[in-house]
């Protein structure tokens, strides 16, 4: 099934310019991936301690677009300029879904929202992850195999976000994106988990 995923190499090839120069400066593909962490946690503390104001819900969009062009760039300045490391591969898995868990968990806060379907997504999220890493440890690539992806998974927050901020309603039909982000959740666990298996 397409995932947004699948935009990623027009995305690096749009982001290169900005990652030779960042290369150029110094910066390390550790220091941007604890920078998109740190972005993340941030914003899921506005929400917060702010769950029923707008300004976080408006921010959400924009720190997920610069979280995604800064997982971006971490890959490149990796791979493109000599910068992998253990250490990397680590911050670079449990950067994840920890900003995954830091922004998205807080929505759980906000109104009209079910926290239950909130922590569920948050749940799945992490489990979907955990088993793109497991074709890896079998000895295959690592799996991205969607529906829900992290690109996939962005989108719906930033439009969930933007969705509250502007109305707010009707809750049953926000709260049934949260159930199809579910469902999609469990088909990406199935669908990585098999691909693991295959490969």
């Amino acid at each position: 099934m397409p995932s947004i995923y699948q935009l990623k190499p027009a995305f690096q090839a749009w982001l290169r310019p900005i990652v030779g120069r960042l290369a150029g400066a110094g910066i390390t593909a550790n220091q941007v991936t604890l920078a998109a962490m740190a972005l993340s946690l941030a914003a899921g503390l506005a929400l917060t301690i702010w769950p029923q104001h707008n300004w976080p819900l408006w921010l959400v969009p924009l720190v997920l677009f610069v979280r995604m062009a800064l997982n971006a760039i971490d890959g490149m300045l990796a791979r493109e300029h000599d910068m992998q490391s253990r250490l990397g591969a680590i911050l670079n898995e449990l950067g994840d879904v920890f900003s995954d868990t830091a922004l998205y968990l807080p929505f759980a806060l906000v109104a009209p929202l079910s926290p239950a379907a909130v922590v569920l997504v948050v749940i799945l999220a992490a489990i979907s992850e955990m088993t793109g890493v497991l074709g890896q440890a079998l000895g295959g690539p690592r799996r991205y195999d969607g529906p829900m992806g992290k690109s996939d998974r962005a989108a719906l927050f930033g439009t969930l976000a933007l969705w509250v901020a502007i109305a707010g309603q009707p809750a049953w039909l926000l709260n049934m994106a949260l159930i199809i982000a579910c469902i999609l959740l469990t088909w990406t666990i199935i669908n990585r988990a098999r691909g693991a298996l295959a490969d």
